[in-house]
Order: structure tokens, then C-alpha cells, then sequence
């Protein structure tokens, strides 16, 4: 039972699903909300701007009806009234034309989005099979819904169709006694209130197919919990090569902590177990911080580096340890350690004065103040291998 609940399709797709959908091209869509778009935007343009376009139309078929005997033969004259009469219809039509083409844009901009998936334009052989056509028509869940909308668009035009005469028949039938202009007139008016009729009709299927597209596309690209697991370690990757990864990060981290030793200002040792480089700027900094630290093998390469540079070594065991324990690289010592890392500083200073003016040698300080809290104790200094910095 719990193999077969892990192929079942229950988890909702996640976001690489998604965006992996939508690289194929597969984006939620609906027909009706596109009809119905277009039909709505054209009858309102017509409604707004149809005296205008119908003006400037008319003008257009006048000028070309009409043209002098000289016209005729004259085929420069012919091609200039063309091309003027070409231009003209182009902006008669141009409102409609425009507002046409951004309802046809709008409707997938909507539910998913213009999208560009060339893997779409490839020949898959398995489109021409006929059969699987007549599954998707008569035997999916997508060709009954298909089915239902067609028989209720046909209902709903006709029906509207239908009110349409029933209510404006007396109008109709008294076209044929007026004249010409005046039967256009009405007749264009009685034929956008038909339309306005029938698109409210197919907003209420679109309001209907909207949402069902949508489930029905998520139902698509639901999930089994077995590719979701797959996927969470795809996108995780190898844990080989994040060990690795992490093993180089480190061995960088390393090369760029040593390259800071010989910048130090002292060398506080345990003396053999961990060592910890401080740097102190007065102008710069708010207190000393530490720039490398280290136990076993790497310890006793940052003394070694210290020694290269020059780099006064001081062996205060308990420092040395409270300095690793509680303080990171790149961050300054907590105050409870400002006593004792200023005896260590001040025995740097003059010991940095007595080799630049002689005299008495200064004597390394013997005890620092350490809190016994901060202190790992014997146990921490016994460890021995390689340590992380």
C-alpha cells in the first residue's frame, strides 16, 4: 500500500515542475476567456468609435466609386487615388484593428503568460496517430468539457439571437419603409446590442472555464511523492561533490587565513596544541582581532609562518585556548579578555621598543587574567591532530 500511494499523484507540483512546464510551452489557457475578449473589446470599439470608422468608410467608397474619365486611363493618377484610398481604410479600421489585437494578447497574459518553447515546433509522430485524437475527444475529462461548452455556446448565441428579435422585431420589420441611411443606422444598432448580448453570455462560460483550466493544469502536473523526493535531491545534488565542495571552500579559506599571519602583531601559543594570531590597529580598530587560528598541525604551521614574518610567538596557554573556543576569525576579542590580551600587546610594544632602542630585554608576562569560564581547560589542550580554523 505504501508503494502504491507513492505513485499516486498527490503532492502539488512545485516550482521547478512549473518553470520545467513552462519551458515545454504547457501553460494554463482557455479558450472561452480569449472569445470572449475579443468579441467584448470589438463590440465596445464598435460602440464607441463605430461612427467614426463608419464616416471615414464611407468616405473611402466614395472617393473610390468616383473619379473622372481622365482617371481611368491614366495609370500614375489610378495607383496615387489606390494607394490614398489604401491608407485611408488602413485608419479607418485602425482603432478596431488595435484594440482587437491587445484583447488577443491580454487573454493568455491573464492565466499564464506569453511564453516562447521551440521544444514545442519539433515533429512528434505520435500527433498524427488518429486514435489518440478520438481518445482526447470522446474519452478525457478535456473533450467532455469541450463537448459541454460547444452546446452551450450554440445555446447561448441562439438564445440571445432570440430575445434579440423578440424584442426589437417591431424595429426590424420597419426597416424596409426607411431609407437607406436611416435603415443602416438602426439596423448596425440592433445588430451590436445582438452582440452585447451574446458576449455577456459567453463571459458567464468563460467565468465557468477559467477556473476549470486551471485545475484541470495543476491536476496535470500533480506530483507522486517519489518525484518529489527525486527532485529535492536533484536540486541538492551529489552529497560527493558538496563534501568536495565544502573541502575546497575550507582549503581556501585556509590559504587566505595564513596570508594574514605575517600581518600579525603577536602569536599567542598553548604552546604546542593551538595557536591564535591577533592584529591591533589603534586608528582603524576597537579592539584586537583575530586573523588566524588553529590546533595541531595547523597551529604549528601558523607558528612556523609566524616565525618566517618575524611575528612575536607568546605562550599563554589558557588565552590561547579561550581565544580559539569563543572567538572566529575576522572577529574582534569579547571584553572579558581585554585584560588579558593587553598584557600580551603591551609585552609586544616594548619588546618591539627594546629591539629598535636596546636596553633592558622586557620579560614575557607569566600569568595572564583568563575567566576560568572562558577557559576549555586540560581537557581542550590534550586533543591533538588536525584542527579546522
Amino acid at each position: 500500500m505504501a508503494e502504491e500511494s507513492d505513485l499516486e499523484k498527490t503532492e502539488q507540483p512545485s516550482p521547478r515542475r512549473l518553470e520545467k512546464a513552462r519551458e515545454e510551452g504547457q501553460v494554463p489557457h482557455s479558450r472561452e476567456l480569449g472569445t470572449f475578449l475579443v468579441l467584448f473589446v470589438g463590440v465596445i470599439t464598435l460602440m464607441i468609435a463605430g461612427e467614426w470608422m463608419g464616416r471615414r468608410w464611407m468616405g473611402v467608397l466614395t472617393q473610390g466609386f468616383a473619379f473622372e474619365r481622365d482617371t481611368a486611363f491614366d495609370l500614375t493618377r489610378m495607383l496615387g487615388i489606390l494607394q490614398r484610398l489604401y491608407v485611408e481604410s488602413l485608419i479607418s479600421f485602425a482603432p478596431l484593428l488595435l484594440f482587437l489585437m491587445l484583447a488577443a494578447v491580454a487573454g493568455p497574459l491573464m492565466l499564464g503568460g506569453l511564453v516562447f518553447a521551440p521544444k514545442t515546433l519539433g515533429f512528434r509522430l505520435g500527433r498524427l496517430n488518429p486514435m489518440n485524437g478520438l481518445r482526447r475527444m470522446f474519452f478525457s475529462l478535456h473533450g467532455a468539457m469541450e463537448v459541454v461548452k460547444s452546446l452551450l455556446k450554440v445555446s447561448v448565441v441562439a438564445a440571445m439571437v432570440w430575445i434579440t428579435f423578440r424584442r426589437e422585431r417591431d424595429v426590424v420589420l420597419s426597416l424596409s419603409v426607411l431609407p437607406v441611411s436611416d435603415a443602416a443606422g438602426s439596423f448596425l444598432r440592433e445588430m451590436l446590442f445582438g452582440a452585447l448580448l451574446i458576449v455577456s453570455g459567453l463571459a458567464l462560460i468563460a467565468a465557468v472555464d477559467v477556473p476549470f483550466q486551471l485545475w484541470q493544469y495543476y491536476k496535470k502536473l500533480r506530483m507522486t511523492k517519489e518525484e518529489v523526493k527525486r527532485e529535492y535531491k536533484e536540486q541538492e545534488g551529489d552529497p560527493h561533490l558538496k563534501a568536495r565542495i565544502r573541502s575546497v571552500q575550507r582549503e581556501m579559506a585556509r590559504k587566505r587565513m595564513m596570508a594574514e599571519v605575517p600581518k600579525a602583531d603577536v602569536v599567542v601559543t598553548n604552546p604546542t596544541h593551538f595557536a591564535v594570531a591577533l592584529k591591533y590597529d589603534q586608528k582603524s580598530m576597537a579592539a584586537p582581532m583575530v586573523v588566524a587560528k588553529g590546533r595541531g598541525v595547523i597551529a604549528q604551521r601558523i607558528r612556523e609562518l609566524a616565525d618566517e614574518a618575524q611575528v612575536p610567538r607568546v605562550e599563554a596557554p589558557p588565552l590561547a585556548r579561550a581565544l580559539y573556543a569563543h572567538v572566529e576569525i575576522g572577529e574582534t576579542i569579547p571584553p572579558t579578555l581585554f585584560a588579558a590580551v593587553a598584557e600580551i600587546l603591551a609585552y609586544v610594544f616594548q619588546l618591539d621598543r627594546w629591539m629598535a632602542q636596546g636596553g633592558p630585554k622586557p620579560q614575557p608576562p607569566q600569568e595572564v587574567p583568563v575567566p576560568p569560564e572562558l577557559d576549555p581547560g586540560e581537557v581542550a589542550t590534550a586533543e591533538a591532530g588536525d584542527g579546522e580554523p
